[in-house]
């Protein structure tokens, strides 16, 4: 298996352009039995650490719940990674988990928990990802063709078919989500923004009766942002039509700002621009833990481990944890956590020589059953560690999805560190919304501010 995995690795660097072929019939063959639908192993590890497959079934109301497992939310940690014992378990951890024990000896620690695996799709999600093994492609690293509806690469075979898989994830055919975001001092002060979010899903629709292809120039999703809060910045809106390709093909975003009182095309919603909002505490390309174009990096699919993540995070998501139980200088606090041992794919993401970016590496880990991204090391132009990205993986039993709730970046150069994608204060997500087109062209935002 190594050895069939380094020979597409370096079949992929060699032919970066060119359309990688196809998974064989035999291969797809496994998805749906020793492989789950979507392409994880099903069976357990040979330790028991790692428990076998066991998906959940679609419960609970589409609006007005917050995440919640009762079965598991009462049990207690096995054990306690802090800083005197971290070398016992240093292949299983994080570049930035290994710097935060390093740096905060003291309050930092991971609180290790049983692991479950219940993450589950909607069985349309699940059959056509099955179809896609045979009949996607990934042309260079920004064009994918021939996927519809389901993850497009389930037996990955290079690097960027994994950050597709995660770009393109079933999150409900629209969504509202009332996203707080904090920046969080060294001293644990923070301040918080509220933005609500609408999101019309067009490539991972289960009601769309003719869903269209993955491929560039075509929308998979479109988004819109309103700034309710602090003040300096409310009324901001940011529009969003996320397609595949880049340059003119790419993505076409908008930008109303307040104080112009008009809406404008905005080239600069990309890449490690700064966010609206964030005072450069969270770059675009860092929203929904990555969510950027590729082009301006190489891309190594290095393989996959077990490796402890947060994950089945119901109590730092949950509406009984406040925003200032989270806040604590240098690091959120780590009494919240939930960490399990789960494999990862690990993908290696390089600054190509003629494109600009402020990383000039992202190691990045997702998880194998939901293809989340749940954390990335991101590292400066000389080498070092520069931030630590963590996505707290939360199961949505009502929507039959997976998604990091919260975020957080530590900024490890100033000490500061941002949370995103927090509801606990406000309102949970609500996938009975409907929305038409038109709510995501600029002239009805621009009308809609003109109220």
């Amino acid at each position: 298996m190594k050895m069939r995995m380094l020979a597409i690795v370096a079949l992929a660097a060699v032919l970066p352009s060119a359309a990688l072929a196809k998974v064989s019939a035999e291969e797809a063959a496994k998805l749906g039995k020793e492989l789950t639908p979507v392409g994880a192993e099903r069976a357990g590890n040979k330790d028991g650490t790692i428990p076998e497959w066991t998906p959940a079934k679609q419960s609970g109301a589409l609006k007005g719940q917050f995440p919640s497992d009762p079965s598991i939310e009462g049990e207690k940690p096995l054990f306690t990674i802090d800083a005197k014992n971290q070398a016992k378990y240093a292949d299983k951890l994080t570049e930035g988990h290994k710097e935060l024990l390093k740096r905060f000896p003291a309050s930092y620690k991971l609180n290790v928990y049983p692991s479950h695996r219940k993450v589950n799709f909607p069985e349309k999600v699940l059959a056509e990802t099955v179809k896609n093994a045979t009949r996607a492609e990934l042309e260079g690293v920004d064009n994918p063709k021939g996927a519809y509806v389901g993850f497009p690469f389930p037996i990955p075979r290079s690097g960027a078919e994994p950050i597709w898989n995660h770009r393109v994830k079933w999150r409900g055919d629209a969504l509202r989500r009332y996203n707080n975001q904090m920046i969080v001092q060294q001293d644990g002060k923070f301040t918080l923004t509220k933005i609500v979010e609408d999101v019309k899903f067009y490539y991972a629709n289960v009601g769309n009766a003719n869903p269209p292809e993955l491929k560039p120039g075509v929308d998979f999703l479109r988004y819109l942002s309103e700034t309710i809060s602090p003040p300096r910045i409310a009324g901001t809106f940011i529009l969003v039509h996320e397609k595949a390709g880049f340059g003119t093909e790419g993505r076409a975003a908008w930008l109303y700002a307040p104080v112009l009182k008009r809406i404008r095309r905005a080239p600069a919603v990309c890449c490690d621009n700064p966010y609206e909002g964030t005072d450069g505490h969270q770059f675009y390309d860092q929203v929904d833990m990555y969510n950027g174009v590729l082009e301006r990096f190489t891309w190594k699919l290095v393989g996959k481990r077990e490796m402890y993540i947060p994950y089945n995070a119901y109590r730092i998501a949950g509406n009984k944890t406040k925003y200032a139980d989270i806040a604590r200088p240098n690091h959120i606090n780590q009494d919240l956590p939930r960490y399990e041992l789960h494999r990862v794919w690990v993908v290696e993401a390089d600054n190509k020589p003629d494109q600009r970016h402020t990383f000039k590496k992202r190691r990045i880990y997702l998880d194998e059953d939901s293809w989340n991204i749940v954390a990335i090391d991101d590292y400066d132009q000389q080498g070092k560690l520069m931030q630590f990205q963590e996505g707290h993986l939360v199961p949505y039993f009502n929507i039959l999805a997976a998604t990091t709730q919260p975020e957080v970046i530590y900024h490890l150069n100033s000490g500061r560190y941002f949370v995103t994608a927090m509801i606990n204060e406000d309102q949970p997500y609500d996938a009975t919304v409907s929305f038409t087109d038109s709510t995501f062209e600029a002239e009805t935002v621009q009308k809609r501010t003109s109220k």
